[in-house]
């Protein structure tokens, strides 16, 4: 809740002793999310010691400023855990690798591998079909069968990197050690010396495979684009944060579908709606809930004024769902215009991987359509909880074959 301010802060902005990092938080943010935007253009989070941002204007704005509002000090709650790599540095440090990897990973390449990615979508629905199916009907989870096998099989052959398998637990810890050191956090200690000693080795260009955009990066420190020391660091990036995002993103977009079956029959009768309804998906769900930028000078939100020095939470999903710029925000509504949307960022940090993302989405549901007339939740839903992501444990389907 809000608290009256009788404890002082050093902030005149509203202030909330709620923990954004709480079990019940993480499962359903979005009743704290409108709270947050109904305060106003800024927020304080007593807790934490931190300002927030959650309204729309305000998080575009702040992600427009990477002068002011910067990510070389760590985009997470504390300093970060390990080296800095692309999402945590600036100009000019950002540039080179940025564009390098924004080369390499371009929508012209990304097109070019449409035929392999339809194939991938292909085999992982075949063999539900095959494994799960009783006459016309199929049951499965579409986050342990689809949405955590699909990015994993494709972006990591596309990656050129080994060990594909400890991808989706190395990236949950990433993402879980940018909150607090609260259990969920903790919980990842044991095994992440293990998956970071295995990120360091399969990043390395000896470890890759020689097609991939993990070659292509070391390739581009071969020519000078970049220097050496940079490009394992660029292509953990592939790893931490080309992953789970979009296994998240896939399983949530499989979750909308069998929740609005009005969607559902929309793209299947124009497939051409799939890139619609994938980024209706990304403001509806936004997998990457919040991270953080610091001050490096004073900046002012409405009438409250953000010391230098200071760090800022981002709340992309809140931002998503702010009735000032979207019109019935928690509708998932084809119909809807959601350019704009603040799901893969915005500015310098805007995400360079996003047109992997988009192709598997696309591909996914011209294999779902051509496969399935129907798609229905069979029983509850399970989130998977982590101080960054939203994402799932489980999401039961039953689907009708065509």
């Amino acid at each position: 809740m809000t608290t009256s301010g009788t404890t002082p802060t050093p902030t005149n902005a509203p202030v909330f002793d709620e923990d954004p990092y709480s079990p019940e938080i993480l499962a359903d943010p979005i009743p704290f999310q409108r709270r947050l935007l109904e305060a106003g253009p800024v927020a304080y989070l007593s807790r934490y010691g931190v300002h927030v941002l959650a309204r729309y204007d305000s998080v575009k704005a702040a992600l427009s400023n990477w002068q002011d509002l910067i990510s070389g000090d760590g985009v997470g709650l504390n300093e970060p855990w390990r080296t800095t790599g692309l999402l945590e540095s600036d100009p000019p440090r950002h540039d080179a690798p940025r564009d390098v990897l924004a080369g390499i990973m371009s929508a012209r390449v990304l097109r070019s591998m449409t035929d392999e990615c339809v194939r991938e979508a292909e085999l992982v629905i075949d063999a539900i079909i095959a494994d799960h199916g009783s006459g016309t009907t199929v049951t499965f989870d579409g986050q342990r069968d689809i949405g955590a096998v699909l990015p994993v099989k494709f972006f990591g052959e596309a990656a050129g990197i080994d060990g594909t398998e400890n991808m989706i637990p190395y990236a949950d810890h990433v993402f879980n050690v940018g909150g607090p050191r609260n259990e969920l956090a903790i919980k990842g200690e044991a095994t992440a010396p293990a998956l970071a000693e295995w990120a360091e080795h399969a990043c390395q260009r000896e470890s890759l495979k020689p097609r991939g955009f993990g070659s292509d990066i070391w390739a581009a420190a071969d020519r000078g684009d970049i220097r050496h020391d940079q490009a394992a660091l660029l292509t953990r990036s592939l790893v931490s944060a080309g992953i789970d995002t979009t296994v998240g993103s896939l399983s949530a977009l499989l979750y909308a579908f069998a929740a609005n079956p009005e969607a559902w029959d929309a793209v299947r009768a124009d497939p051409a709606l799939a890139r619609v309804a994938f980024d209706e998906l990304l403001r509806w769900e936004s997998p990457v809930q919040m991270d953080f930028r610091k001050t490096a000078t004073e900046v002012t939100f409405g009438d409250t004024t953000i010391p230098a020095g200071e760090r800022v939470m981002i709340c992309f999903g809140a931002a998503n769902r702010d009735p000032r710029r979207w019109e019935n925000p928690d509708k998932f509504d084809l119909s809807r215009d959601p350019s704009g949307h603040l799901a893969f960022g915005m500015g310098i940090h805007q995400c360079v991987g996003q047109h992997a993302a988009r192709l598997q989405a696309e591909c996914l549901v011209r294999v779902l359509t051509d496969r399935f007339t129907s798609i229905e939740l069979a029983g509850p839903v399970v989130r998977h909880l982590n101080n960054t992501l939203r994402g799932w444990e489980s999401i039961p389907l039953k689907a009708v074959v065509a």
